[in-house]
């Protein structure tokens, strides 16, 4: 993930010194862990991303990151579905980082349902003209092993 990150930080190859500075805008839609929950805000993944960038990015770079943690604890699939839009148009990001399913999992909810509000992120952000990196994770076993594997398996099947 830090990567292709990254690579956001570096100045074009072509851009001359006097060249306008360009924005690229992260949108992170996620859950508690995204939002930091429980831990100093500056200590979460979202803050020491954005740090990284800062710190990787040239002396007279040409291109800006902008971070949007849209993030919410305890959101679901079904509540990044009914917000992207919106967040999509009041943002215009070039990628949005997409950490959702988690509170979908522990609720035990359909993996079809939370496997449909996933796509429907991806497809208005690919819509958009905007890039998509989706986090896949993994739950305990609490419905049975079946589930868990069904629920880890839907992140592979979106990401191809």
């Amino acid at each position: 993930m830090l990567c292709l990150l990254l690579k956001l930080s570096l100045p074009q190859a072509n851009a001359g010194e006097n060249s306008q500075s360009a924005q690229h805008t992260i949108l992170i839609m996620g859950d508690s862990i995204s939002a930091g929950f429980g831990i100093d805000k500056q200590q979460g993944w979202v803050a020491l991303l954005e740090d990284k960038l800062q710190r990787q990015a040239l002396p007279h770079s040409v291109i800006n990151n902008r971070i949007i943690n849209a993030s919410i604890s305890g959101e679901t699939t079904s509540g990044g579905a009914n917000r992207i839009s919106k967040l999509l148009q009041q943002h215009n990001p070039s990628l949005v980082i997409i950490e959702l399913g988690g509170n979908d999992g522990l609720r035990g909810s359909p993996i079809k349902l939370i496997k449909k509000n996933l796509s429907y992120m991806i497809k208005q952000s690919q819509q958009s003209e905007t890039d998509v990196l989706l986090l896949g994770m993994q739950i305990p076993p609490n419905y049975g092993q079946t589930y868990s594997k069904l629920f880890a398996r839907q992140y592979q099947e979106l990401a191809t």
